[in-house]
């Protein structure tokens, strides 16, 4: 399927997600690797997915590396809205995990953050029990900013949440 591209570097496109693209995201979303890093506890049915896609905001996009969807990047502007901080979130295919694709990815979003929607800050979080993602924003270039005691409950037991932020002041992108 030729896809139309909204943001690249030279290791991942970020592409506008499709109602072709369900099948995918529901096989990532119920992958237990997948759903223990970003903490979800339910099942997703392909109706779900399709919902999602069709209520997408446009800020949350397929992530392709060599052609391949790999995962998904986007970000939920915070409330109050007026304050210009906006969360990434982000999940990759475990096949993919490894490869830089979350790091590029995330570099891509940040800076679209940023440079077009002229945002101050963009905050991510993180659980502890996924020290990778945290290597991700921190080679983005994000600082910890607070750790959340016991705030979540992942894998049957009470983990801390990582806060995690980077100030458009303060940011460089990633080379």
């Amino acid at each position: 399927m030729a896809r139309s591209v909204f943001l690249r570097n030279d290791d991942v496109e970020l592409c506008p997600v499709e109602t072709d693209d369900a099948a995918f995201l529901v096989r990532l979303l119920n992958d237990p690797a997948v759903r223990r890093g970003i903490g979800a506890t339910t099942p997703t049915a392909l109706h779900d997915e399709r919902e999602w896609i069709e209520d997408n905001d446009g800020t949350h996009l397929l992530v392709v590396a060599d052609g391949d969807p790999v995962g998904i990047v986007g970000f939920e502007e915070t409330e109050p809205s007026s304050w210009g901080v906006a969360e990434l979130g982000y999940f990759f295919d475990p096949d993919a995990w490894g490869n830089g694709y979350a790091t590029a990815a995330a570099a891509l979003a940040v800076e679209h953050a940023f440079r077009e929607r002229r945002h101050a800050k963009v905050v991510a979080t993180v659980y502890e029990t996924n020290p990778a993602s945290a290597r991700v924003l921190e080679k983005v270039g994000f600082e910890r900013e607070a750790t959340l005691r016991a705030e979540a409950f992942i894998g049957g037991e009470r983990v801390d949440v990582h806060r995690y932020g980077l100030l458009a002041a303060e940011y460089e992108p990633v080379e």
